[in-house]
C-alpha cells in the first residue's frame, strides 16, 4: 500500500479484540506498540510505505486496560519517519504510563537528543527492512549510537536473512541492544532450526544483548493459536530469562489482510512463559529495568 493515495489508507487493526483469558501481572508492559497520527495533527512522513487510519493514544491507551496491562513502550512508527511527534504526544499523555522508543537523523544534535530524553526517549530505532526504508547508513547509525543520552539502548529491526551481515555492526554498538520480533526468524524451522541457531549465536556474542518475543501473527504461517511460534520461542525464553520483552505490535503495521485479535496475542503469554516467576520477568522486571531505570517520573 502506498502513501501517494491519500484514498488508500488502511485499517490492520482488530475492531473489537477479545477479552484475554490470560491475566498479566500487575504492573505488565506492552513493550511494542506503535501510534500512528492523528494525520490532521500529526502528518505521516512523505517517504511513508503506507498510510494508515488514525491510531492514536486515545485506542492505544484503551486497548491497555482492556487487556490487562498497566504501561506501555512506544515504538515510533516508520510512516512518521524521523518525526517523533506522534510519540511524544502519546508519552505526554500517558501520565508518566509510557516510554517510547524514537528514529531519529543520524545528524541530530545533542539538544535534540536531550529533550527527546525529557519526553520519555529511551531508546533509538534502527530499521534494517528494505520494504519499509529507503536507507540504512551503518556507519552513522553507529556514530549516532556514540552519543546517546545515558541509560538509552538501541532497538534493531532486520530479518533473518541478514543477520550474519550486520553482526559486526551489532558487535561494534556501544550501548545494550534490543532485537525487535527476535530477528524474524522462520519458525517453522523448530527451535532448533537454523535461524534459531543462529539468533542464539547473536544472544551469547554479547550479554547485553535483549529480544523481543513478539509478533506470532508475522512469524507464524500457521495462523491462531500458532503452535510453531509457541515451539521455537519458549526454548529462548527459558535460556534468556532476564534479556527477554513483550509486545502486542498494536495497530499492527501492515497486517490488514490478516489482523490479529490482541485478546489472543496475550493468551499466547504463559505458553511461552509457564511460570509466574518468567511471566514476571518478561511482562515486569525487564521492561522496566529498561526503560524506566530513572524511575517513574
Amino acid at each position: 500500500m502506498s502513501a501517494e493515495n491519500g484514498n488508500d489508507r488502511i485499517t490492520s487493526w482488530h475492531p473489537s479484540p477479545s477479552k484475554p483469558r490470560f491475566r498479566p501481572p500487575e504492573g505488565a508492559v506492552d513493550a511494542h506498540c506503535h501510534v500512528f497520527g492523528p494525520m490532521a495533527q500529526f502528518p505521516f512522513s512523505p517517504k511513508a510505505k503506507y498510510l494508515p487510519e488514525d491510531a492514536g493514544s486515545d485506542q492505544l491507551f484503551a486497548l491497555r486496560d482492556h487487556l490487562g496491562f498497566s504501561r506501555n513502550v512506544i515504538v515510533q512508527a516508520s510512516c512518521h519517519g524521523t518525526d517523533n511527534s506522534a510519540t511524544l504526544e502519546a508519552i505526554r499523555r500517558s501520565n508518566g504510563k509510557a516510554r517510547g522508543v524514537a528514529v531519529v537523523d543520524p545528524a541530530i544534535g545533542g539538544q535534540d537528543l536531550a529533550e527527546l530524553h525529557e519526553g520519555g526517549i529511551r531508546a533509538v530505532r534502527f530499521n534494517f527492512l528494505k520494504r519499509l526504508v529507503d536507507n540504512a547508513p551503518k556507519d552513522k547509525f553507529l556514530e549516532v549510537a556514540a552519543r546517546l543520552p545515558k541509560g538509552w539502548h538501541v532497538v534493531i529491526y532486520f530479518e533473518a536473512d541478514i543477520l550474519e551481515e550486520l553482526r559486526s555492526f551489532i558487535e561494534a554498538i556501544p550501548v545494550p541492544v534490543v532485537i525487535d520480533h527476535m530477528g524474524r526468524p522462520d519458525v517453522s524451522q523448530g527451535p532448533d532450526g537454523k535461524d534459531m541457531r543462529a539468533f542464539r549465536g547473536l544472544l551469547e556474542s554479547r550479554p547485553d544483548i535483549w529480544f523481543k518475543a513478539t509478533c506470532p501473527d508475522r512469524l507464524d504461517a500457521g495462523g491462531y493459536p500458532w503452535a510453531d511460534f509457541v515451539a521455537s520461542v519458549a526454548p529462548l525464553l527459558a535460556d534468556y530469562p532476564d534479556r527477554c520483552l513483550w509486545g502486542t505490535d498494536w495497530p499492527h503495521p501492515n497486517m490488514q489482510d490478516d489482523i490479529p485479535d490482541d485478546g489472543h496475542l496475550v493468551d499466547i503469554i504463559p505458553q511461552i512463559a509457564p511460570s509466574p516467576a518468567l511471566q514476571k520477568k518478561l511482562l515486569v522486571e525487564n521492561p522496566l529495568r529498561l526503560y524506566w531505570n530513572d524511575g517513574f517520573g
